[in-house]
């Protein structure tokens, strides 16, 4: 039976409303308990949501979606996916060796691509020569996850369709592997080359274990769709770090905003009548690339630790600033957000002041902007316009039951943050737990 009459939506996208990191994997564990499929539609093993069980237990997902902790749910990785193998079947078996059942619950696409060894190699080498000449390196977490779309988007890539025919492998393996090591050998000055023979047969195993998941997961949507499901469509990173709309080049390979939701799950757009942003109640960054509201000194720092801010999938320091309601005003233009999820806010407790950038000032002229900009020439001749709020004490937060029951200096920051960024607060999280979020009701 569908829990279409217990979800406010047949079927809802949720992404990042910033640079990512904003606590994806919570507000899709939340919101699975209503729902009966959750779908992840882009990225790679870079991605790490992590869910905090009632238990106690802590769990990093990198692949799989964040509805696998509820039973009852279906989960499918899509298309637009890159599969790392050896990632998705280690976290297929620490879930399983927690007792979650995934057989017969989690269903991936024939169609998605594979990330290849030389996948993983190429991206090491290219961040390091780009560190090494010019600082320029963007920051990737070194997955292999650029260089397999380099292949999709080539016509180059070895989808897992292709692993059902040996023999077609093989010989896309050896075109591949050939060039691949000589862009290593000669360009990147690697002493590290792939041998065909030896990833032909890691890649027959990985086929075997893999074979039980494998579906037309395209085709397992649309009835979904058809039968009256309610689907929730999981977003990886974010929507800053989009390739054709983030701050490029400083972004990820693929589309987290919502039109990635259609193409990386073979879904049509007006099956969606939903958005959700997730949003830090300040904002964070990993990587290079242009940060706005970045504070660098001794109160990033101070935000840094308050919010645990280092990356679930590589351990590194995260940036950190004040909320960038610029930014955020044009993710929800982009994707048409339908409401906010805030995460995080907790974490100012105990500030003595809190920040809003509200607008930017152009340094050049002193102009103000109100509007977003992917320009890496005119971000760097901005700062951000703050509204300054007098801040509150480390037990405001406890026991609130609703947003109503936050103390006012916390509410006058929640209202003029709704305010900036035209758009309602639907969820407020204020801790790490499933059971530490007040969820509004919204109008329908």
């Amino acid at each position: 039976m569908s829990k279409r009459d217990r979800s406010a939506s047949a079927c809802t996208v949720v992404l990042g409303a910033q640079w990512g990191d904003e606590g994806k994997g919570k507000i899709v564990d939340l919101l699975a308990k209503d729902v009966d499929v959750v779908a992840r539609y882009q990225g790679g093993a870079n991605a790490g949501h992590t869910i905090k069980l009632p238990d106690g237990r802590e769990f990093v997902l990198h692949l799989i979606p964040s509805g696998i902790f509820h039973d009852d749910v279906t989960c499918v990785i899509g298309n637009g996916v890159v599969i790392d193998p050896v990632a998705l079947l280690e976290e297929i078996k620490v879930i399983e060796r927690e007792g979650i059942s995934v057989k017969g619950r989690l269903f991936i696409s024939h169609n998605a691509h594979l990330i290849m060894p030389y996948h993983k190699m190429l991206d090491v080498a290219a961040e390091a020569r780009l560190q090494a000449k010019d600082g320029s390196a963007v920051g990737t977490t070194g997955r292999g996850i650029g260089p397999a779309y380099e292949d999709k988007f080539a016509r180059k890539g070895i989808r897992i369709v292709d692993l059902l025919d040996r023999e077609s492998l093989r010989e896309k393996l050896r075109k591949n592997i050939a060039e691949k090591n000589e862009l290593l050998e000669k360009f990147y000055g690697s002493s590290e080359v792939c041998d065909v023979d030896k990833i032909v047969a890691e890649y027959e195993v990985f086929d075997q274990l893999m074979d039980a998941y494998i579906t037309d997961t395209s085709l397992l949507m649309n009835r979904a769709i058809r039968d009256g499901k309610s689907i929730l469509l999981e977003g990886a990173q974010a929507a800053l770090l989009d390739i054709d709309f983030g701050t490029y080049p400083y972004v990820t390979s693929s589309n987290p905003t919502a039109g990635g939701a259609c193409t990386g799950l073979g879904i049509p757009p007006m099956a969606i009548d939903r958005v959700v942003g997730v949003a830090k109640a300040y904002a964070t960054r990993v990587g290079n690339g242009p940060f706005p509201t970045e504070l660098t000194g001794d109160l990033g720092e101070r935000l840094r630790k308050a919010g645990r801010e280092y990356g679930a999938t590589t351990g590194r320091p995260r940036r950190c600033g004040w909320f960038d309601a610029v930014a955020v005003r044009y993710t929800n233009m982009i994707n048409g957000v339908s409401s906010l999820a805030l995460t995080k806010l907790d974490v100012l407790s105990g500030f003595d002041e809190v920040k809003l950038c509200t607008r930017y000032e152009r340094i050049s002229d002193g102009r103000e902007l109100e509007n977003f900009t992917n320009d890496l020439r005119q971000l760097a001749d901005i700062r951000p316009i703050y509204e300054s709020f007098e801040g509150w004490s480390q037990e405001d937060l406890a026991g609130a039951m609703s947003r109503e029951d936050l103390p006012g200096k916390v509410q006058r920051y929640l209202d003029a943050l709704e305010r900036e960024v035209e758009c309602p607060l639907e969820i407020i999280s204020v801790g790490a737990g499933r059971e530490e979020t007040l969820v509004a009701e919204m109008a329908s």
